[in-house]
C-alpha cells in the first residue's frame, strides 16, 4: 500500500545550501543562492573492466552468457592456432579441455555447457567445414558444414540448434546454415553476401550485423531472420566488421571492431527496431569475443589491438547508478599546476601558474572558493597532500625544481625541512600536514625524471623505497601507509604511459594500467577505490576522460565537462573534486564527482 508521502510528497523546506543527505526526487529552496533544486538519481549502463583471460588470443569461437561465458580456439602471440578452451564463471577464467582441431576464424554458439564451434582456418592455410560439440567437458567430431568458410556468424541455444551464416570461402559467401544436432542443411541466404559478421538471437530467431564484402561495402547492414528468410531492417550507426555482438533478436548489443583506418570502441544496442549508440568499450579492439543474454548484460573478451592480442575482459551491465560530473562554483583565479588538497566539500587549493608562478591559496566549501593565505614561496607544480585545515605542499618550481615545504593549519603557512630530492610534479598522498608520502616527479635543471619516495612525519622527509618507474607529472592519492601512484611521462617529452603502482607502506607494486595513458591528471580516493580525470594522451589531446580504480583494474565511467590538464583533484572515488588546470587555456572551472548516481539540480525557467 502506497505511503502518504509517496501519494502527496512533502513540503519544500528551506535550506541556507543544501540538505546533508538528500534523496531521490527531493525538491527544495536553496535560500544561500536563491535557488529551487532538487536530487536525480542518473542510472544507465556502462562497461566494467574484469579478470583477463588466462591466454591473449584473436579471432576465437565463443558461447554463453556474461557469468557462464565458453572461448575456445583463435591465434595467440607466436603467432600459433590453438585450440584451447576457457570458461569465465562471472569472476575470472578457468582452463578447460582442447578442441580437436586447432584453428582460427572459427564461430561457435550456445551456452558454457553445450556448444558448438564450425568452420575456421586451419594451418595449411585451409577453409574448414569442421563442427565440434561440446557437452561441458569435452569436444567431439560431429558432422561438418556443407560449405567450408571461415568469418561467418554463429547464433544459437545450444549444440543440437545452431544457425551459421555468411562468411569467406574464401570468397565472400550469403549461405546459411541450420544446425539440428545431428547435421547442417543449406536454408536461405542472407540478402548480401558478407565476411566478419556478428549475430544475435537464436536458430529461428536471429539477428545478422555489420561485416563487409569489401573493405568498405555495407558494413552497417543488419538483417533479421525469422525461422525461413533474411529481412533487411535498420542499419547500424557505426559500420564495421569483425565486432562482437551479444543477445536476442530483439534485445542485442554489437561492440568493438575495425572500420579503416582505425579500431572502434563503439557500442551500439537494439531495441528490436533501431540501434541506439551507447557508451563505448574500455579497450578498442577487433576480433573479440561477445557473450551474453540481452541488450543489459554482455560480456567481451579478447580480441587484437595489432599488432599485439589481448586477454581483456569487460562486463557490460545496464540500469545501475551512474557517476556523473556537475558544476561547482569556479576559483576566484584561474591556473594551472596548481596543489590541492582536502575533500569535495572542503578542499584547498595552492599556487600554480598564470604567466608566473603564484603563491595564491584559496579553501573550498562544497560551494564557493575564498582567498586566503598564500604561501610563502610562489610555485607551480608543487605536490600536496592533507586536508583543509592541516595541508602539506612540497617541491614544485620557480625557475628551478625546489624541495621547500610548507605545513597549513587552517589559517596560514609556515616553512619546514625541505624535500631530499627536489622536484616539481609529484605525486602525493597524505591524510594530514604530519604524515605525508611524496614520489616521482622532474628536477630541473638538467630536466630529469625521478623515482625516489620521501615519507614526512611532521618533521623531516626520509627516503623510502623508490617507484619502480622514473616519472614526471605523475599522478597520485592516498595516504603515507597506501598509496597510489598512476599515470605520467618517463622521460621529459616522453609519451605518456598508464602505468598503476601501489604503495603498502614498504615498497611499490606495478597492476594493471590507465585504458587511456595520460600524463598532468586529477587524482582522488585511496589505493584500493580512486578516480582519475582529465590530463593528456599520447596524442597531446587534452582530456575529459574519467577512470574508476577498484584496487584491481581501471573502468572508463563518465567524462567531465570540461577537458583540461595539469588540473587539481581531491575528494574520493565517489565524491572527487576537480578545478582548475588547462584546457588548453586556463581555465577556473571546478567541479563535483557523483560516484553514486545521486546528483543535485538547479531548477531553472525561461
Amino acid at each position: 500500500m502506497s505511503t502518504y508521502k509517496e501519494l502527496v510528497g512533502t513540503a519544500v523546506r528551506n535550506y541556507s545550501g543544501n540538505p546533508d543527505n538528500p534523496i531521490a526526487g527531493q525538491v527544495w529552496y536553496d535560500s544561500l543562492n536563491s535557488e529551487f533544486k532538487y536530487q536525480e538519481n542518473v542510472v544507465g549502463a556502462a562497461w566494467a573492466t574484469a579478470n583477463a583471460m588466462n591466454n591473449a588470443r584473436s579471432t576465437r569461437g565463443n558461447a554463453g552468457t556474461q557469468t557462464a561465458a565458453l572461448v575456445f580456439g583463435g591465434i595467440k602471440t607466436g603467432p600459433v592456432l590453438t585450440g584451447e578452451t576457457e570458461s569465465y564463471d562471472g569472476t575470472s577464467w578457468t582452463e578447460l579441455n582442447d578442441m580437436t582441431t586447432a584453428r582460427r576464424l572459427n564461430s561457435g554458439a550456445g551456452t558454457q555447457t553445450s556448444a558448438l564451434t564450425f568452420g575456421g582456418v586451419d594451418a595449411v592455410p585451409s577453409n574448414l567445414g569442421n563442427t565440434e560439440s561440446w557437452n561441458g567437458t569435452s569436444w567431439t567430431e560431429v558432422n561438418d558444414l556443407n560449405t567450408a568458410r571461415q568469418s561467418s556468424g554463429g547464433v544459437g541455444v545450444s549444440n543440437t540448434s545452431a544457425l551459421a551464416f555468411g562468411g569467406a570461402t574464401p570468397a565472400v559467401t550469403a549461405v546459411t546454415e541450420s544446425w539440428n544436432g545431428t547435421s547442417w542443411t543449406e536454408v536461405n541466404d542472407l540478402n548480401i553476401a558478407r565476411n566478419a559478421i556478428s549475430g544475435a538471437g537464436t536458430q529461428t530467431a536471429a539477428l545478422g550485423f555489420g561485416g563487409t564484402p569489401t573493405a568498405t561495402t555495407n558494413p552497417e547492414r543488419t538483417e533479421s531472420w525469422n525461422g525461413t528468410s533474411w529481412t533487411d531492417v535498420v542499419d547500424l550507426n557505426t559500420g564495421r566488421y569483425g565486432a562482437a555482438g551479444a543477445g536476442t533478436q530483439t534485445s542485442a548489443l554489437m561492440f568493438g571492431g575495425l572500420m579503416p583506418p582505425g579500431l572502434i570502441a563503439n557500442t551500439e544496442s537494439w531495441n528490436g527496431s533501431i540501434w541506439t549508440e551507447v557508451n563505448d568499450l574500455n579497450v578498442a579492439r577487433q576480433s573479440l569475443g561477445g557473450a551474453g543474454s540481452n541488450n543489459t548484460s554482455a560480456l567481451a573478451f579478447a580480441g587484437s589491438i595489432p599488432p599485439a592480442f589481448t586477454g581483456a575482459t569487460e562486463e557490460w551491465n545496464a540500469g545501475i547508478a551512474l557517476g556523473a560530473w556537475y558544476t561547482g562554483g569556479n576559483m576566484n583565479t584561474a591556473r594551472r599546476a596548481l596543489g590541492g588538497a582536502g575533500t569535495q566539500t572542503a578542499a584547498l587549493g595552492f599556487g600554480g601558474y598564470t604567466t608566473t608562478p603564484i603563491a595564491n591559496t584559496e579553501s573550498y566549501n562544497g560551494t564557493s572558493w575564498f582567498e586566503v593565505n598564500d604561501l610563502n614561496t610562489a610555485r607551480y607544480g608543487p605536490g600536496g597532500a592533507g586536508t583543509q585545515t592541516s595541508a602539506l605542499a612540497f617541491g614544485g618550481e620557480t625557475t628551478v625544481s625546489v624541495g621547500n615545504t610548507e605545513t597549513w593549519n587552517g589559517l596560514s603557512w609556515t616553512e619546514v625541512n625541505d624535500l631530499n630530492t627536489t622536484r616539481f610534479s609529484p605525486g602525493g598522498a597524505g591524510a594530514s600536514n604530519t604524515s605525508a608520502l611524496a614520489f616521482g616527479g622532474y628536477s630541473f635543471p638538467p630536466l630529469v625524471t625521478r623515482t625516489q619516495n620521501e615519507s614526512w612525519n611532521g618533521s623531516t622527509w626520509t627516503e623510502v623505497a623508490d617507484l619502480n618507474t622514473a616519472r614526471g607529472e605523475v599522478s597520485g592519492c592516498g595516504i603515507q601507509t597506501a598509496a597510489l601512484a598512476v599515470g605520467g611521462q618517463t622521460q621529459p617529452g616522453s609519451i605518456p604511459v598508464g602505468s598503476t603502482e601501489t604503495w603498502n607502506g614498504t615498497s611499490w607494486t606495478e597492476l594493471n594500467d590507465l585504458n587511456t595513458s595520460r600524463t598532468l591528471a586529477g587524482m582522488s580516493g585511496i589505493n584500493t577505490a580512486a578516480l582519475a580525470f582529465g590530463g593528456r594522451d599520447i596524442s597531446g589531446t587534452v582530456l575529459a576522460n574519467t577512470e574508476t580504480w577498484n584496487g584491481i583494474s581501471w573502468s572508463q565511467v563518465d567524462e567531465l565537462n570540461t577537458a583540461r590538464n595539469n588540473l587539481g583533484g581531491r575528494g574520493t572515488n565517489t565524491a572527487a573534486l576537480a578545478f582548475g588546470g588547462a584546457a588548453p587555456a586556463l581555465t577556473n572551472a571546478t567541479e563535483e564527482w557523483s560516484g553514486t548516481g545521486s546528483i543535485t539540480r538547479t531548477i531553472t525557467t525561461t
